[in-house]
């Protein structure tokens, strides 16, 4: 699972370069995102404008990740494709993440 981060404005921006994120991958996702976040502090924003699909193994992926960062750090969703948007809304998830439009949105998002 290739995941890269990098800091902006006192984000931890990380971007999933992979098309999907499903139950042979989700493994991987959740220890890479373990260590892209760990020791850092700040809101986090994950990147799944490259993400086609994730199937319920990849969603608790992603939540599981959330529960890492602890309760006082939070997990942005920003560029969802058409695809992952609407498996974050068939299951409402897309009432327990902040979901942005793009990264810059979330960037310049008040809800940190």
């Amino acid at each position: 699972m290739r995941l890269t981060s990098q800091e902006q404005a006192n984000w931890c921006v990380v971007t999933v370069e992979e098309r999907r994120i499903d139950a042979a991958g989700a493994i991987a996702f959740k220890e890479a995102m373990r260590k892209l976040t760990e020791g850092l502090s700040g809101p986090v924003i994950l990147d799944l404008g490259q993400v086609d699909f994730i199937d319920s193994s990849g969603l608790g992926a992603v939540v599981a990740a959330m529960k890492t960062l602890g309760g006082e750090r939070r997990l942005h969703l920003a560029a969802l494709t058409p695809n992952v948007d609407r498996v974050f809304s068939l299951t409402r998830m897309d009432l327990v993440f902040p979901i942005h439009v793009s990264v810059a949105a979330a960037l310049f998002s008040d809800d940190r």
